[in-house]
């Protein structure tokens, strides 16, 4: 069964059975930590510094009609800060996993971010967001720039996975507007942990709270946010 959020934001049941026994798993482990869930039936607590961030299927869409894009993420972080993340691909088996100042693995081997130096020999990710008007033509108008400096550009739907490939090099950049925080949680400590650079659209640091990402390998992120900045 679909349903919908926004016009154009689906969810289905597989979103809610797989958020329901994540959230019994955590639970039955941790009773005292507070949740984040993207399709609510969160949890609260005064007790614990510790709060669980979960997307139980990012890349709904994906998902819904059929295209093989889609993958858990969670997160965990003390006092706001990420410490634990872990995105799990089951269409490739991909079981992405870190931990603050451990490193970032992918089935078990340590992964990095990539090595090129020059955005023209880049290949970045995005994704547009579900609001439209002034927000998506700005980011149709940045997009169409990094196009004519770069090898291509994805859009292909999971910003989850989209910071997992940052993290094993598969993308050199990678930048979107209008996320949740269960969205970047995990993502965005295995790219900072597998080397890579995180800022929002200012180059301020990244907050998983924040509306904005840049994520990159570091070695062209200021190459894409003089682009977003004044993309001409």
């Amino acid at each position: 069964d679909i349903d919908y959020k926004g016009k154009f934001n689906l969810v289905t049941n597989v979103d809610r059975q797989s958020q329901r026994k994540i959230i019994e798993i955590i639970r039955s482990s941790f009773p005292d930590h507070s949740i984040l869930a993207e399709e609510k039936g969160g949890l609260k607590s005064k007790k614990s510094p510790y709060r669980w961030l979960i997307d139980p299927l990012d890349g709904t869409n994906n998902y819904a009609h059929g295209y093989p894009c889609f993958c858990v993420s969670i997160a965990l972080e003390k006092n706001k800060e990420i410490i634990l993340g872990v995105v799990y691909n089951p269409v490739l088996n991909e079981l992405f996993f870190t931990k603050a100042g451990k490193g970032s693995f992918r089935n078990g081997e340590q992964i990095f971010t990539s090595q090129t130096k020059k955005i023209n020999q880049s290949l970045l990710s995005t994704g547009f967001p579900y609001s439209r008007g002034k927000q998506l033509e700005n980011h149709i108008k940045q997009f169409r720039v990094f196009m004519e400096h770069c090898h291509g550009i994805r859009r292909d739907g999971s910003a989850a996975l989209n910071l997992c490939y940052i993290a094993m090099g598969r993308f050199d950049g990678f930048w979107e507007i209008d996320l949740s925080p269960w969205d970047t949680a995990a993502g965005c400590l295995l790219v900072k942990e597998a080397g890579g650079k995180l800022t929002n659209f200012s180059g301020h640091p990244f907050s998983h709270y924040g509306k904005e990402i840049l994520a990159t390998n570091g070695l062209i992120h200021k190459q894409m946010l003089k682009i977003i900045k004044n993309p001409k």
